[in-house]
């Protein structure tokens, strides 16, 4: 994929979630959240220790977000220009309910999981998509 074909399905097939993103973003903006950009998305450092969540063309991490969870949210915006309109039923709704059902059960128990986070396909996937398209990347470069 390249960077031009990124944004062009990100605003056709994938504009759902990219839409979405954008008007999150606007909020943020308006509430004085400085955007910061890794690779061909836009994101916003929000609360500790939590992760990520993608939404298009833009993604929320945690504060200071290692390079992995950058390059894995960037993999969920490549992988929302090849699935599009069925990213949040394929993947954003699932992931959601996994994440939290290993927080609750897991990780607020201090109980190890059972299985490592990028086990199930669509976060493995995210993934490898981030770490292909984004490897040469430091973790504190923000274009």
């Amino acid at each position: 994929m390249t960077k031009k074909l990124f944004y062009i399905l990100s605003f056709t097939w994938g504009l759902p979630l990219t839409l979405i993103g954008c008007v999150v973003a606007v909020f943020l903006v308006a509430a004085g959240y400085k955007p910061f950009r890794y690779g061909w998305c836009w994101y916003f450092e929000i609360g500790e220790n939590w992760g990520g969540l993608e939404l298009g063309i833009f993604f929320l991490t945690n504060k200071k977000p290692t390079k992995h969870l950058l390059q894995h949210e960037s993999g969920h915006a490549i992988q929302n220009c090849y699935l599009g309109f069925f990213m949040p039923f394929i993947v954003c709704i699932p992931s959601a309910l996994r994440y939290w059902y290993r927080e609750l059960k897991y990780n607020r128990q201090n109980v190890k999981p059972p299985t490592k986070y990028d086990d199930i396909w669509f976060e493995g996937q995210a993934t490898k998509l981030g770490q292909k398209y984004f490897a040469e990347m430091s973790d504190f470069e923000r274009v």
